[in-house]
């Protein structure tokens, strides 16, 4: 359904409003990602050193050692932390899951701008909380409220389908999903250099977490200030109105192209296979090329830059659907090079080619979902193909990596790229570009 008209000058503002606060939000994010390994590490020896077996961490890192056991391979200590840390980023996945159908319903009932302070007070407590931790449980804590709250992304997509009409729509989730390739970008490399300035004794990483809460603050204050409500203002005024609006908009919405059920199906596959991949990678470069945090950290940062680039420039012009088709193609014959590769050289192509899927596959999905939904139960649909899409994340890689214990390299990016090859016919044989992107391009 076409998104309710602005004007030019209000939608530009808008759109400045959300790339720069989301922006802030995800380099403030990112900050805390390469610190995983060294913070697992203090709260460990923090803890050994009190000498609490029982403590929750132990418990936990026990619980983890007998899943890693279990494996007819043996895997090195070195992976413990890892584990750990994969562990806590499934628990976040999940949580955002769950958390992300409610909080787009929110949204459709009080508006985006309402929802996203929310939300935003809710970031506040988690990196508060962060900045306070000099013991595993108030960081997993942290880490839950986290979870529960963070709500930016996907009402930054509500908001900028609310102020776009079809023509403008792939070129504006392109903004979104450029944030999202500018942070992971720079945003590691930063949290990793305040990492290396201690301010507090008790919580080595208090500068980090302190400049992040700073970001957060910063972001919070300036959505107050200039963020507009974007909800249509027939739906903020007449709430009496709201069952007649939202049957009479999902009767059409079911009349399109796409079903939610097929897109949202679709989403989390893809996200289940790529994001086990993403998180065994630095598994394997270790295994294979015996290479160091900072070159993986190299390795990413190219991905990144190289999709910052895509996303600006290509991704922001093409067909939704053409993007995902592109992208797909590109995930499975990287996962296929993965599995086989024995240079440096097949390690790089393979990682160009994921990040042409970075800049395409979750643009395009996120564009041809908003196409489905009609303006008064947009947040809650986008919400829900969000929360899919957590879903396959809090899961793929505790399966790809026991795959890849389990079974071996070449099997388990193998049966990745067969994965994606299921997707693949997803992509190519049951989603359709909606009639007015078909006409627009």
């Amino acid at each position: 359904m076409a998104s309710t008209p602005v004007s030019p000058a209000h939608r530009r503002k808008i759109l400045r409003v959300i790339f720069i606060s989301l922006l802030l939000d995800l380099i403030s994010f990112t900050f805390i990602l390469p610190l995983f390994p060294r913070l697992l590490e203090f709260y460990r020896s923090r803890e050994a050193a009190d000498a609490s077996p029982h403590s929750l961490l132990n418990r936990i890192l026990l619980g983890l050692n007998a899943y890693k056991q279990s494996f007819s391979r043996t895997i090195s200590d070195r992976y413990d932390v890892v584990l750990l840390g994969g562990a806590l980023g499934s628990l976040f996945s999940m949580l955002q899951a769950i958390a992300s159908p409610f909080i787009g319903s929110l949204s459709d009932r009080y508006g985006r701008r309402t929802a996203l302070l929310w939300s935003m007070a809710g970031n506040i407590a988690s990196v508060a909380l962060w900045l306070a931790a000099t013991d595993f449980r108030t960081f997993l804590a942290s880490r839950v409220v986290g979870g529960l709250s963070e709500g930016n992304v996907q009402l930054a997509t509500a908001m900028a389908a609310d102020i776009s009409n079809a023509e403008q729509r792939a070129a504006t989730m392109a903004m979104v999903g450029a944030c999202f390739s500018i942070a992971f970008t720079f945003g590691p490399a930063l949290g990793a250099a305040l990492a290396t300035v201690q301010t507090v004794a008790a919580n080595p990483f208090a500068t980090a977490a302190g400049v992040s809460l700073l970001l957060i603050l910063i972001e919070t204050l300036y959505l107050y200030l200039y963020l507009p409500e974007t909800l249509p203002s027939y739906r903020m005024s007449q709430p009496a109105d709201v069952s007649v609006s939202t049957s009479t908009t999902r009767a059409k919405a079911t009349s399109r192209t796409n079903s939610y059920l097929l897109l949202n199906t679709t989403h989390f596959i893809f996200i289940l296979f790529f994001s086990g991949m993403e998180f065994s990678l630095p598994f394997m470069t270790y295994d294979l090329f015996a290479y160091t945090s900072s070159q993986t950290g190299k390795l990413l940062g190219f991905m990144g830059l190289l999709a910052s680039i895509l996303q600006g420039g290509v991704t922001r012009r093409l067909n939704p659907l053409l993007a995902i088709q592109i992208g797909v193609t590109a995930c499975a014959a990287s996962l296929f090079l993965l599995g086989r590769l024995t240079t440096e050289a097949g390690l790089w192509i393979a990682a160009g080619l994921l990040a042409i899927t970075t800049s395409t596959v979750v643009t395009g999905l996120n564009t041809l979902s908003s196409f489905e939904a009609a303006e008064a139960e947009r947040g809650g649909k986008l919400g829900n193909h969000r929360s899919w899409g957590q879903a396959g994340r809090a899961l793929g890689p505790l399966l790809f990596c026991s795959l890849y214990w389990w079974a071996g390299r070449e099997a388990a990016y193998g049966i990745g790229a067969a994965g994606m090859l299921g997707v693949s016919g997803l992509v190519f044989g049951a989603l359709k570009a909606p009639p007015i992107t078909s006409e627009s391009q």
